[in-house]
């Protein structure tokens, strides 16, 4: 099975934490892309960083690196894969999912090293 493409997508993000018990903000819902999730211990948003969030702590500077797709729910293999060849390079992952595919999240200085080691391993990437 060839190996599969990875495009990054445009913008920067900011990964929020807020308690588990905050609203989401309405700006989220603005923007074009976005991921939530839910624990009971807190709340975490993704979003472009040209969205304004209040939260208890935040990272910024993350670069999304999404799985063409669509991709099957039964493939197996596919995070852990990738995963290891950015932990090879020592680049530092945020992973979030959607029903039909994976964006791995790398900071904005690691990107070029993502891609230079994906492709080094057989992955297409397009920055």
């Amino acid at each position: 099975m060839p190996k599969q493409t990875l495009q990054a997508l445009p913008d920067t993000f900011v990964i929020h934490s807020l308690p588990d018990d905050a609203a989401i903000p309405s700006s989220v819902f603005s923007a074009p892309v976005y991921f939530i999730g839910k624990t009971s211990e807190e709340l975490s948003i993704v979003v472009p960083d040209t969205i304004e969030l209040e939260s208890d702590d935040s990272d910024s500077g993350w670069r999304a690196l999404e799985i063409l797709g669509p991709l099957s729910l039964s493939m197996v293999g596919i995070m852990a894969q990738i995963g290891s060849v950015l932990a090879a390079a020592k680049v530092s992952i945020f992973v979030v999912s959607t029903f039909e595919t994976d964006f791995f999240l790398v900071k904005q200085q690691d990107l070029q090293k993502a891609a230079t080691a994906l492709t080094a391993d057989g992955y297409k990437v397009n920055l």
